[in-house]
């Protein structure tokens, strides 16, 4: 590496840790006042203070790392262009792409280091807070999870739904085991896919089976049509169910995907969010090369505070965007390998067209 080269990376590197240490604390802080509520109201120790602190930051920083990094890289060039260093290089016949390569390649590096994190860190940390934040301090039931699958308890019943969508407000693979005094079962209730309308679960068809008490046999079974299906729960109850995904990474969400469609279900929403555990690392790369036309637009005219606007502008732009066609995907509006890489396509595309722009 020639002295160029490092002097242009610990430029860099110094800024991008002071705008991702920045943006941690400013997410943890407006995070944190909406929760202290919760931890407060159940007296929570102050050693749930740190858990939630531990667990938050990781996962934090996969949200805020491709911002940092887009910031980092209209600063750093800004900054460089500003006092002529960019110039003084193409001067000495340094092309453009010698002078962003080494920032290109730390943004790369980033990418496959932001992946592992998301494979490997950020979904166990997402269980804990899911755990410290749902069930300890807002005191909701518990309910088990296999995976994606439900089970859970009311009196002399046991419940099991494969699969909840509380968006769609569906239930898909619903089993209801009832019980006598004695802990032997006499029902069985089975149901494909329940709809809630009106207050209550509709399920198009119910097979229900009957069985005797005492020898456990069948002695009766029977399919119904357009039955009220009694779990004494609503979509709200089930909230959160879906972003459970966010403890899966992508080897699990990837079997999870095939061992739902293989049964039947529609998948989509997990399968979306399987590549986007592939695709949203990227965004560290789209976002750091989308950021070298705009610096070197600014030439000597750039100052930091309009960087830092440029760049939450571009970032608010990519969110809104991102979150459009991830909606696509989920109601099947656009497969899900081209809703979770859209928008980086989308943003690729800008960021080649405003450097082709850009005077040599």
């Amino acid at each position: 590496m020639n002295i160029l080269n490092r002097y242009l990376l610990r430029y860099f590197a110094r800024i991008l840790s002071l705008c991702a240490g920045a943006f941690i604390g400013i997410y943890l802080l407006i995070d944190f006042f909406e929760k202290v509520d919760d931890f407060i109201d159940q007296k929570a120790a102050p050693w749930d203070y740190v858990v939630y602190l531990l667990n938050s930051i990781p996962f934090i920083l996969s949200q805020i790392l491709p911002l940092a990094v887009l910031t980092a890289v209209v600063l750093t060039l800004g900054g460089l262009g500003r006092t002529n260093e960019v110039t003084a290089m193409r001067a000495c016949g340094i092309s453009l792409w010698k002078v962003v390569q080494p920032i290109m390649t730390l943004a790369l590096i980033l990418s496959f280091g932001l992946l592992l994190l998301n494979e490997f860190v950020v979904p166990w940390n997402a269980k804990q807070l899911n755990a410290l934040l749902e069930f300890k301090l807002k005191g909701k039931q518990q309910i088990q999870l296999t995976r994606q699958e439900i089970w859970y308890r009311k009196d002399n019943r046991i419940i099991n739904i494969a699969l909840a969508t509380p968006l769609k407000k569906t239930l898909q693979g619903v089993t209801v085991f009832t019980f006598d005094d004695q802990q032997k079962i006499i029902k069985r209730e089975d149901v494909a896919r329940a709809f809630f309308k009106d207050g209550s679960w509709q399920a198009e068809n119910m097979m229900t089976r009957v069985f005797d008490p005492q020898s456990g046999d069948l002695i009766q079974a029977e399919k119904l049509n357009d039955q009220t299906l009694n779990i004494e729960r609503t979509p709200l109850d089930f909230s959160g169910r879906e972003d459970l995904n966010n403890e899966l990474n992508f080897r699990q969400l990837r079997a999870l995907t095939d061992k739902l469609e293989r049964e039947g279900y529609d998948a989509t929403h997990q399968r979306v969010d399987m590549h986007n555990r592939v695709a949203a690392p990227f965004t560290c790369l789209i976002m750091g090369f989308l950021g070298v036309p705009f610096a070197l637009q600014r030439g000597r005219n750039s100052n930091i505070a309009l960087g830092i606007g440029l760049s939450l502008g571009i970032g608010i732009g990519y969110f809104i965007i991102q979150s459009l066609v991830t909606a696509f995907g989920y109601s099947n509006a656009l497969p899900p390998l081209i809703a979770a890489w859209s928008a980086n396509f989308i943003f690729l595309l800008m960021g080649i067209w405003l450097l082709l722009n850009v005077k040599e």
